[in-house]
């Protein structure tokens, strides 16, 4: 999903009715878009992903995409050849470097979330000791994909293989909403900001020896981004906070910088921005990694039911702020070096 730079308006959506290009597509496809929240999220229906998608089509997805930050789709029957398909539509499938075992071998593009329940093992924790390492306020599990590269994906496309009969719902965040919400003088101080996005920041070490801090400082992925960045294609002004990844504010002291980003979370999170999704098998969310931030929550491991999601990541740009300067690599990250 690539395209020229914005011109950094002050908006808070992109309506499709307003723009002729995407009015005209979705009127020639006879598919329907639902909104099913204020400010965030549809639902596509009449659309079959795994046939030959026409421009028209593209267009309108990816202009309901653009317009609702994340769209939905039920009742799919990709593969993993599919999904990539589908995905190469829209922009070109990056291929992470490390996946774990569940992940598809024969389709690099792909990646299996069960791989996240590996990942505690490998350090000696189980997940959920691992998890709670990592997510230990109530705002610490909101993040975008990749948050820490300089080039985060521009978009990701999630689908459903199995998941639990109830639990494991998927919240979004409009962060081009949020950012509107602000005051004025706030949007103003805002503007001017850079935050340092840090993998492991926040991680809470075990006692003695762990593995997993050792492997963070092995393997540092840091880069500086503008606290508001200028959305690509619709030109928006997008809070880039999430508190997953964002370690300081540059230029401000350690309280103050807390401070700031606690109000701006609070701000991004607020449930008005949000919209929740309830998955079943053969549904595909499909949402806008520049302008959003999203929490799955743990409230389904305990209760024993397989849980199988695949993502594709579409390949993103270098974020730049409403000056015009572009974020900046820190440590172990370069524009498009996956």
């Amino acid at each position: 999903m690539t395209a020229e730079r914005g011109t950094g308006r002050d908006t808070a959506a992109v309506d499709p009715a307003t723009e002729p290009a995407a009015a005209t597509a979705f009127e020639a496809t006879g598919i329907e878009v639902r909104p099913v929240a204020g400010h965030i999220g549809a639902e596509i229906t009449g659309v079959d992903l795994t046939g030959d998608l026409g421009d028209a089509v593209v267009a309108a997805v990816r202009a309901a995409v653009l317009r609702w930050k994340v769209v939905f789709f039920r009742g799919q029957h990709l593969d993993h050849a599919g999904h990539i398909a589908f995905a190469r539509r829209f922009g070109e499938p990056v291929v992470p470097p490390r996946r774990g075992s569940a992940s598809p071998a024969d389709f690099p593009e792909v990646e299996t979330t069960a791989d996240r329940l590996e990942l505690g093992g490998r350090f000696g924790m189980d997940h959920d000791e691992w998890l709670h390492r990592r997510r230990h306020t109530l705002l610490r599990g909101w993040h975008c994909d990749h948050g820490a590269r300089v080039d985060p994906p521009a978009a990701t496309i999630l689908r459903a293989e199995s998941v639990p009969p109830y639990g494991g719902d998927t919240t979004w965040s409009n962060l081009a909403a949020a950012y509107a919400g602000l005051s004025a003088p706030v949007r103003e101080f805002a503007d001017g900001l850079r935050a340092e996005h840090r993998l492991g920041v926040g991680y809470q070490p075990r006692p003695g020896d762990d593995a997993y801090v050792r492997r963070l400082l092995d393997h540092q992925v840091a880069s500086l981004h503008p606290l508001v960045r200028v959305h690509p294609e619709t030109g928006e002004r997008v809070l880039f906070v999430n508190g997953y990844y964002v370690e300081q504010i540059a230029g401000l002291s350690r309280p103050e910088s807390r401070a700031v980003l606690d109000m701006l979370l609070e701000q991004a999170t607020r449930p008005e921005y949000t919209v929740r999704f309830r998955w079943e098998p053969g549904s595909v969310a499909f949402w806008d990694n520049r302008a959003t931030i999203h929490l799955a929550p743990a409230d389904s491991a305990h209760l024993g039911f397989p849980k199988i999601m695949h993502r594709v990541m579409l390949a993103g740009e270098v974020p730049v702020g409403v000056d015009g300067r572009p974020s900046e690599p820190v440590v172990g990250t370069r524009p498009g070096l996956w």
